[in-house]
C-alpha cells in the first residue's frame, strides 16, 4: 500500500523528524561512542548548535530516545521489533549496530517511551537482564558534514574514507558530479531508466523468487509438519514455497505516477526557489534540488503544475525553508493527478512567526495567481495550503489542510467505478497497473455471493469496492480518517449498499470485526504500508479459523517477510490457530524505471488431515 514510486528521495522529503534520522547514534558510554565513529559518524559535539533541531515546535522522535542495554547477542533488528510488540511496546524507530549488544529505541511521545521504559528495564531476554536509559539525541548531518569539511572533526581525525552518501567510494562521487544534472537526478529517482524494460521485469521478478526461496527456508524451520509438503513444492517450483505466476507490466511505463511530492529548496544549478527531487540525502550532506522537467515517471501535468507554482514563489519574498538553519518557509508541493484531467496541489509552508494577516495575504495571492494569473492555465482544480511550522506528530496526515482555491477533492475512475481522493487518502499511484493489481486480487480470491471480505488498510476503498458486486458483504479498515470518509463516499456515489468501513488502526479494529463475523465464507484481502502488518493483526487472523483464504498485497516483500512466517508457523502459546500457507505468487509492476515492485501472495489455511492425505499419495 505504500507509495514507493521512485526513490524515498522522490517521495518523502525530509520533515523535522526525518532530516536526523539516519545519523549515527551519540550515547553516554564509550561503547556507543566507538560504534558511533564506525557507523560513519562523529563524537557528539559540545556545540549546542550540532543538536538545535530539537526544538519544542517540531517534532521529533529524538527527544523521546532511550538505550536498551545487554541484548542477547546475535539479534537482529526484526527480533527485537517482535519482542518489543509482544510486550506491548510500539516503537517509533529502532537502530542497532551490528553485533553490539544494545539499541537506541525512540517514541512518538514522552508516555509511550516511559511506558517502554518501565516494561523494558529489568526484564529477561533469552537469559539476559535488559537495562533501559535515556539517550542522548543524534548530531544534525549537515552540521557534522560541515565540520567534516572543515576539519573540525573531533580529535582532529580526517573524515572517514567512505563519506556519507558515497557507496562506492569518493571517485564515484566525483564521477556522479560530473555527469549532467538531468542524469544524476535519473540515477536518484528513477534509477532503472536506462535498464529496457524486458529486463526491469526479469530483476524484479527475480527478486520475487527470492524472496519465495527464503520463505520455504523459513517455513521449513518454523513448521516442521509442513515439511513434507515443501518437500515436494521446492522440488515443483525451483526452491520456492509455491507457484510464482510471470510478472504483470505496467500498461505505461513512463509519466505513470498520479502524485508527486516535490521538495523546495535550492537548485543544484543554483537557481534559489527550485521545486523539484532532492538529489542526494540529508544525512550526505546535500539539501539541493532539481526539478522534475527531464524526469520518466513524472506526468507532463504534474510538471505543469511544477512550473507554474515555481514561477509562483519566485515572486514571493519568502525564502525556502532551511532543515540546516530552521529558518525560512517555503518546503513541499505534492501534486496529484487524475486521468480524467484532474490536478491537485498542496503546499507545505512554515510560518515561522509571520502575523496571521500576513499569511493570509499570501494565501490570497496564491488563490489570485492560480484563478486569474498566470497560474491559471496550470490545470489545477484543488490547490491547497499546509502550515508545517508546530508539528506535535511525526505524521503530515495530521495537519490540516487549508483549501485555497477549486474544488475540495479530485476523482479518478479505476475498474469502471468512481473513487473521491482527499488530500491525505492513500490512491495507488500508478492508476492503470492498480487496474492490474486489483483485478488480480479478485480473481485469486476466489469469491461468490455467499462470501464476506475483510479489506484491511484499505484506503478510499478501492480493493473492496472493486469486489462489492461479487459478494455478500464488504467490510474496510483503515487509519486514515480522511480516506474513511472518501471511501464511504465512494460506496455512495457508485451504489454499493453492502460495505462497511471502519477507522482506527488495524491492530485495534481488526480483532473484534473478525471475531465477531459468523459467516463460514471469509476472506481477508490486507494491502499494508511497508513495514506490513502489526503482530497483533497477524495473530487475530491465526485465531480466526473461519478464514479459510487470505491475500496478501505487499509493496515491499522483504519488509513482510515476518508477516508471511507468523502467517506460516507452527501453532504455540503465543500463535493459536491452524497455519497458513502460500498457495501462489505473482509480482506486479506497479513502479516502472525503479526496482520497486508489488507482490501478491495468495495464502490458504491448512487442513491438516486433507495434507496427511496428499502426502501419503505422493
Amino acid at each position: 500500500m505504500a507509495d514507493v514510486g521512485g526513490s524515498p528521495v522522490a517521495d518523502a522529503p525530509p520533515s523535522s523528524e526525518e532530516n536526523p534520522a539516519d545519523l549515527p547514534q551519540v550515547s553516554g558510554n564509550d561503547d556507543a561512542k566507538a560504534d558511533d565513529k564506525a557507523d560513519g559518524g562523529t563524537e557528539a559535539s559540545s556545540d549546542a548548535g550540532m543538536y538545535r533541531y530539537i526544538k519544542e515546535d517540531l517534532f521529533t522522535s529524538e527527544i523521546y530516545k532511550v538505550e536498551i542495554r545487554n541484548l542477547p547477542k546475535f539479534i537482529g533488528f526484526n527480533d527485537l521489533k517482535k519482542f518489543l510488540a509482544k510486550h506491548g511496546v510500539d516503537p517509533h524507530k529502532i537502530k542497532l549496530f551490528g553485533k553490539q549488544t544494545f539499541a537506541f529505541v525512540t517514541f512518538k511521545n514522552e508516555e509511550e517511551r516511559d511506558k517502554a521504559m518501565k516494561m523494558v528495564h529489568g526484564m529477561q531476554w533469552k537469559g539476559q537482564v535488559l537495562s533501559v536509559r535515556h539517550a542522548k539525541p543524534k548530531v544534525d548531518p549537515i552540521l557534522r558534514k560541515r565540520k567534516q569539511e572543515e576539519g573540525e572533526v573531533a580529535g582532529g581525525q580526517p573524515p572517514p574514507k567512505r563519506a556519507e552518501g558515497d557507496e562506492g567510494g569518493q571517485g564515484g562521487a566525483e564521477e556522479e558530479e560530473e555527469l549532467p544534472l538531468s542524469v544524476q537526478i535519473a540515477n536518484v529517482v528513477t534509477p532503472l531508466w536506462n535498464v529496457p524494460y524486458e529486463e526491469q521485469l526479469r530483476r524484479k521478478e527475480q527478486e520475487v523468487v527470492g524472496v519465495l526461496q527464503r520463505l520455504a527456508k523459513e517455513i521449513g524451520s518454523t513448521n516442521k509438519a509442513m515439511l513434507p509438503w515443501l518437500f515436494a513444492q521446492k522440488g515443483k517450483y525451483n526452491r520456492m514455497c509455491c507457484s510464482l505466476t510471470p510478472i504483470r507490466p505496467s500498461p505505461t511505463q513512463t509519466e505513470y505516477r498520479n502524485k508527486c511530492e516535490f521538495l523546495i529548496s535550492t537548485g543544484a544549478d543554483g537557481e534559489d526557489k527550485t521545486v523539484g527531487f532532492r538529489l542526494g540525502k540529508y544525512k550526505g550532506g546535500s539539501c539541493a534540488v532539481v526539478g522534475p522537467a527531464e524526469t520518466r515517471h513524472v506526468s507532463a501535468e504534474a510538471k505543469k503544475v511544477v512550473s507554474a507554482f515555481q514561477k509562483f514563489i519566485r515572486t514571493t519574498s519568502y525564502s525556502v525553508y532551511s532543515p540546516e538553519t530552521y529558518e525560512g518557509h517555503w518546503k513541499q508541493l505534492t501534486v496529484r493527478t487524475t486521468r480524467s484531467g484532474q490536478a491537485m496541489a498542496v503546499a507545505f509552508f512554515n510560518p515561522q512567526k509571520l502575523p496571521e494577516e500576513e499569511v493570509n495575504t499570501l494565501k490570497s495571492s496564491m488563490k489570485t495567481y492560480f484563478t486569474e494569473g498566470e497560474g491559471k492555465d496550470s490545470g489545477v482544480t484543488s490547490l491547497y495550503f499546509v502550515r508545517e511550522g508546530q508539528r506535535t506528530s511525526p505524521n503530515l496526515e495530521d495537519l490540516p489542510c487549508e483549501l485555497v482555491a477549486g474544488e475540495s477533492r479530485i476523482h479518478e475512475e479505476l475498474l469502471g467505478l468512481k473513487f473521491r481522493i482527499s488530500p491525505h487518502s492513500f490512491f495507488q499511484v500508478n492508476t492503470g497497473a492498480a487496474e492490474v493489481l486489483y483485478s488480480a486480487v479478485g480473481e485469486w480470491a476466489q469469491l461468490d455471493q455467499d462470501s464476506t471480505v475483510l479489506d484491511v488498510c484499505c484506503g478510499t476503498g478501492t480493493i473492496g469496492l472493486s469486489l462489492a458486486k461479487r459478494v455478500k458483504k464488504v467490510i474496510g479498515i483503515e487509519l486514515c480518517h480522511e480516506a474513511v470518509e472518501d471511501a464511504k463516499v465512494n460506496a455512495e456515489v457508485n451504489g454499493l449498499t453492502n460495505v462497511e468501513f471502519h477507522c482506527g488502526k488495524a491492530e485495534d479494529v481488526f480483532p473484534n470485526i473478525v471475531n465477531a463475523l459468523v459467516s463460514a465464507n471469509v476472506t481477508a484481502i490486507v494491502d499494508p504500508p511497508r513495514a506490513g502488518l502489526h503482530s497483533k493483526v497477524i495473530l487475530a487472523i491465526r485465531r480466526a479459523e473461519h478464514l479459510k483464504r487470505l491475500v496478501y498485497v505487499a509493496c515491499n516483500a522483504k519488509a513482510a517477510m515476518n508477516n508471511f512466517i507468523d502467517l506460516c508457523r507452527a501453532p504455540s502459546n503465543r500463535v493459536h490457530g491452524a497455519p497458513f500457507r502460500p498457495v501462489r505468487a505473482m509480482a506486479v509492476d506497479l513502479f516502472p524505471q525503479t526496482m520497486h515492485v508489488e507482490m501478491l501472495l495468495l495464502l490458504e489455511r491448512v487442513d491438516y488431515n486433507s495434507q496427511q492425505q496428499e502426502a501419503s499419495k505422493q
